[in-house]
C-alpha cells in the first residue's frame, strides 16, 4: 500500500469515525439549564472540540490499523468460505 493510499484511507476512516464520536457526551443547553437567548434549546452548551478530535484520531487509528492488517495480510475474497461453497 502506498503512502498516498494509506493517507486517503485514514482520512475517510477519520471522517466516518468523527460522525460516530460527535454525540458522545453531548449536553444540550436545555439539559444544562443555560439557554442563550436567540439559540435553540437543543444547541450544545459547550462543544469540546479538542476532546472530539483526539478521540476521533485514536479510534480512527485503531480502525485503520485493522484495515491495514487485512489489506497487507494477503487475505482476499477467495479465501472466505461462502455458504454456496460448503
Amino acid at each position: 500500500m502506498s503512502l498516498t493510499s494509506a493517507v486517503a484511507i485514514y482520512f475517510v476512516v477519520w471522517w466516518l469515525v468523527l460522525f460516530m464520536v460527535l454525540p458522545w457526551g453531548y449536553r444540550t443547553q436545555a439539559e444544562v439549564g443555560e439557554i442563550t437567548p436567540g439559540t435553540e434549546p437543543s444547541a450544545p452548551s459547550r462543544f469540546p472540540m479538542l476532546r472530539v478530535a483526539l478521540v476521533t484520531s485514536a479510534v480512527a487509528a485503531v480502525v485503520f490499523a485493522g484495515i491495514y492488517a487485512l489489506l497487507t495480510s494477503g487475505i482476499g475474497f477467495d479465501d472466505i468460505p461462502f455458504v454456496r461453497d460448503l
